[in-house]
């Protein structure tokens, strides 16, 4: 089924949706409290800033606020600089899923997006679809099941974006899901489309190394950079060039 793009007015702000996943949703989709009087709320992390899993008609969800991190998030946790709706931060990832799972890419399929604005400011919150059953790289990396096979396919995977044109943002092991099936990529804050150029693609892959090394990867895996890195970037190159 093809995504029917719709857009619905609410008071402050407005709904990006897709009708053919989701006809009804509104303004209530975007709080957990509304999840929880139905007894369809699963999980929820990080409070009003965080990320809940949710029981939808479309099926069940992930719902993200947007939230600043860093230094900034201290004083100012989730109001962005209003510059028009299409910059939003939330339509704008809605509409970058919407492309890479037109691809055929392995992304979250986005549900619906909203923004509240206020004055100069706005705040953002997205729904997806839930990837099930999933455990991310790093929590594979944590549990010893990173090896050269697993390397190789997250190569393959971040390729597959980047033949696209499709940057990610925040490329790191925590954004990479591992099902029994598939890798996907998620989180694509801040993601975009660029013109191919082997600059923004090899700072991508360096940032994805430097998130392994970070998370102690070359402490725990004997001699990382050939047993592990090598074979992603094996992987990256195999399906660049296919």
């Amino acid at each position: 089924m093809m995504m029917q793009e719709q857009i619905r007015a609410e008071a402050g702000g407005a709904l990006l949706f897709d009708a053919s996943l989701a006809p009804a949703a509104d303004g209530n989709w975007f709080e957990p409290d509304y999840w929880r009087g139905r007894g369809a709320l699963q999980i929820q992390r990080g409070g009003r800033g965080g990320v809940a899993m949710i029981d939808t008609p479309a099926g069940a969800c992930v719902l993200r606020h947007y939230h600043r991190g860093g230094l900034v998030g201290r004083f100012n946790r989730d109001n962005y600089l209003w510059s028009g709706a299409a910059r939003t931060r939330s339509f704008a990832e809605f509409r970058l899923l919407a492309h890479a799972v037109a691809l055929g890419l392995p992304a979250p399929q986005p549900v619906a997006a909203r923004y509240r604005r206020r004055g100069m400011f706005y705040t953002a919150d997205l729904i997806t679809r839930c990837i099930e059953d999933a455990r991310t790289l790093a929590q594979c990396l944590a549990d010893d099941r990173l090896d050269a096979d697993l390397a190789r396919e997250t190569g393959a995977l971040v390729a597959r974006f980047h033949r696209e044109g499709i940057w990610h943002a925040d490329l790191n092991a925590h954004n990479v899901l591992v099902t029994s099936e598939a890798l996907y990529l998620i989180d694509f804050d801040r993601g975009a489309l660029r013109a191919p150029a082997e600059g923004w693609r090899l700072a991508n892959l360096a940032r994805l190394r430097r998130s392994l090394v970070k998370l102690g990867a070359a402490e725990r895996i004997r001699d990382f950079q050939a047993a592990i890195w090598g074979p992603l970037v094996y992987g990256y190159e195999r399906t660049m060039g296919a």
